[in-house]
């Protein structure tokens, strides 16, 4: 399956009442915002040792993950847990590169991997890892080439070239990789500099019967019981930076490297996260909470759970399709619940009746002053009229736009400049000659590796009859009119038909199309005409779509602005944070429970015996190594047991958390890794919109469930000796090979 490239975005949004658990903080902030509540919950660390620009400090062990030696933004956090630059972090952040390095003979996502040394860590290939150097105000220097007459893509144009300059000269001649990001929709903006490793490799990873245990059932749901957890080392070159991967490169040698605590939780105590939230939506309008709950997430729900659902298919009978498709199933699964879960409790928690409230109260007292009304008292109506465009033209823009993503069609669009160049009367022989000569760079290898006709097949049926239950015939474009009524208005057998004689269904009829090039025959292809006729769609709608999107980002600048000025005024002593935009945050808060209906209480931990009693043997979700299960059995957890002799998989915390803080360290009062973040809680799943204090909780699996698995399990206790840990333990019980 393909995926094109798609022009929108997603607005961000507005948060609720600060709390001590509440916010992801800029840590060059946590001295004068943070620091005396963190101290009175447990913090036993300095300022300087969390944060500091010229020693080395806790933020020295938080790594970025991303993709490429320039990263504008991570998909994951890392930390360092050893001098050799050892990095723990979720076993989904590092899902794509297992299975990228699995192969039906070496299934490294089903059987596990660990290295018994650095020869045999394994080169994830295009993953980077960036380390904060420093981050610092730029707002002056940004805001200061916008004036009060430009309009607001003017007052773009000169941010971005400002910005632009900003990052050249601090970039050391590209040594390090500075990212310039806006906060509080463009009110302030903050420089970050970090240097980039691209040599990462792989080092760990249990079988994702542990590190997936649950599967998309367990996604976001308490009690949690999975082994959410990967290892990888970050290497440099003799001097200690960044270089491409060389057997020459030696393990880095870490500023700061987190110590290990195998003490456990209790109820209220301390807990911090430190990492790269991607992204979250605390201030966005009623307006917009309700686009994405009635329009936008539907759609994208019903699209991604319908291609999810045949992947599933085949990929529990087929060992080489489960490996091929695992990585991209994982991320529409992903986010398929994710928009299930924000439908379902944006609508429970009613938070857009919330934000309505807010801004009744911001519209009084924007009313009541002139000059007020003159800078804000358009902009709430500007949201209304414009999320409003923006749901007109969401059906006719999105369907399309997915559907064309899928093969056949996605292949066919690699072919629309040769067709257009090949049939204008405009193009010269030269022009004609060179778009034939283009069509031999396609690697059509590339383009089909790792696609099982079965699946792509599949999809195409699926959200060809997605697509076609959304529009009545008259609706479609006239070419598209055809082939439907050659089907005798029937999705299913068209979308049958055009795969099944579309040249560009297999690589074989695509090479060969390559060779003997013919621009007529393509035209008329069932597979080129569908893509032409979505595309007719898409732009008879864009234009709208964009303007709608345009004029949204300007009405939210405007309102983050006075609603900055609202809270100023009527509640002076209260402290706003930003929202996240994957850049380095710290979150404090401490284990708790919670109650998420009548008479229903959920404990602070999940042991490992919930392990059987989920168990399914053969399972796609629920099946766990034999391994695993005997020495639960037998309660054979070492010196990873609690004080009752149970091990503990995950516990519970209040920290602020969401996508990107994946991977991020759990740490206690003294800084300790006490587990790795790695979900959020059904519940709560509103609360990138709108904190929910009494339900939000982060799901964190605790280290010493990590170690168990590493050590127990998997007999890597090489990985264990490498460890700072914190509290007096036996030797690691070592594990004989057969």
């Amino acid at each position: 399956m393909k995926k094109l490239s798609v022009f929108f975005a997603i607005i961000f949004g507005m948060m609720g009442i600060v709390r001590a658990d509440e916010g992801m903080w800029l840590p060059m902030f946590v001295e004068r915002l943070n620091y005396v509540d963190m101290q009175k919950m447990g913090l036993q660390l300095t300022p300087e040792e969390l944060y500091s620009i010229n020693n080395s400090s806790l933020k020295d062990a938080i790594v970025g993950l991303s993709n490429g030696a320039k990263p504008r933004g991570f998909f994951c956090t890392g930390e360092i847990v050893s001098k050799n630059s050892l990095l723990f972090t979720n076993h989904h952040c590092g899902y794509s590169s297992i299975a990228a390095l699995s192969t039906v003979e070496h299934d490294y996502l089903n059987e596990g991997f660990a290295a018994k040394n650095f020869s045999e860590e394994l080169p994830a290939e295009g993953v980077s890892a960036s380390f904060l150097v420093r981050m610092e105000d730029v707002t002056a220097e940004i805001l200061g080439v916008v004036t009060d007459d430009m309009d607001y893509m003017a007052r773009q144009k000169a941010i971005n070239a400002k910005i632009k300059e900003l990052e050249e000269a601090a970039s050391e001649d590209g040594k390090l990789n500075p990212v310039i990001k806006g906060f509080f929709e463009g009110n302030e903006y903050y420089m970050f500099v970090y240097k980039t490793y691209t040599d990462v490799r792989l080092v760990f990873t249990a079988a994702q019967s542990i590190g997936k245990f649950g599967g998309d059932t367990d996604n976001w749901m308490w009690p949690r019981h999975t082994g959410d957890f990967s290892v990888f080392r970050v290497y440099a070159d003799e001097n200690g930076e960044p270089a491409e991967y060389s057997e020459n490169n030696k393990p880095l040698t870490p500023k700061y490297n987190l110590p290990v605590s195998l003490d456990g939780v209790q109820p209220d105590d301390f807990t911090m996260i430190w990492g790269f939230p991607g992204s979250t939506e605390r201030y966005m309008s009623s307006y917009g909470i309700n686009y994405n709950v009635d329009v936008f997430y539907p759609i994208v729900y019903e699209v991604f759970k319908a291609e999810t659902d045949v992947m599933d298919e085949y990929m529990k009978i087929d060992k080489a399709v489960n490996i091929a498709y695992a990585d991209n199933k994982a991320g529409l699964a992903n986010t398929w619940k994710n928009f299930e879960g924000q439908i379902t409790m944006l609508r429970k928690n009613k938070v857009a009746e919330r934000k309505a409230a807010l801004e009744a109260d911001f519209t009084a007292w924007v009313n009541a002053d002139e000059d007020r009304k003159a800078e804000y008292g358009e902009v709430l109506e500007t949201l209304d009229v414009m999320y409003a465009q923006m749901s007109e033209a969401a059906r006719t823009l999105f369907y399309p736009n997915f559907t064309a993503q899928l093969n056949p069609v996605a292949t066919a669009s690699e072919f629309m400049q040769f067709v257009e160049v090949s049939t204008s009367k405009d193009s010269t022989k030269d022009d004609k000659k060179a778009a034939v000569e283009s069509l031999k760079e396609i690697d059509v290898d590339a383009m089909f590796k790792d696609l099982d006709p079965r699946v792509e097949k599949g999809m195409f049926v699926a959200v060809m009859n997605i697509y076609g239950s959304k529009f009545t015939t008259e609706e479609l474009p006239e070419s598209l009119q055809k082939l439907l009524k050659k089907a005798k208005g029937d999705w299913t057998e068209l979308a049958n038909y055009i795969y099944d004689n579309s040249i560009f269904s297999t690589p074989e009829s695509v090479k060969a199309f390559i060779e003997k090039p013919n621009a007529k025959k393509a035209e008329k292809d069932p597979a080129f005409v569908t893509y032409k006729a979505m595309i007719e769609q898409i732009m008879s709608i864009a234009p709208a779509y964009r303007i709608a999107n345009i004029a949204i980002q300007e009405a939210n600048h405007e309102f983050v602005k006075g609603l900055r000025e609202f809270y100023a005024e009527t509640q002076p002593d209260k402290v706003l944070y930003p929202d996240a935009n994957s850049t380095m945050r710290m979150s404090y808060g401490s284990v708790k429970d919670y109650s998420p209906a009548d008479a229903i209480t959920y404990d602070y931990v999940c042991t490992a015996n919930g392990i059987l009693e989920k168990y399914i043997p053969g399972d796609f979700e629920f099946d766990a190594p034999q391994r695993l299960l005997d020495l639960i059995e037998m309660k054979d957890y070492g010196q990873y047991a609690d004080d009752n002799g149970e091990l503990i998989t995950c516990f519970l915390s209040t920290n602020d958390i969401t996508g990107g803080n994946s991977g991020s360290p759990i740490m206690n009062g003294k800084g300790e890794l006490i587990g790795l973040a790695f979900d959020g809680n059904w519940e709560a799943m509103s609360g990138d919109v709108n904190f929910e204090p009494k339900l939000q909780r982060t799901i964190n699996v605790d280290i010493r469930y990590v170690l168990f698995i590493i050590d127990k399990v998997y007999g890597a206790t090489n990985l264990i000796d490498e460890l700072d840990i914190h509290k007096a333990m036996p030797e690691p019980i070592r594990v004989e090979e057969e």
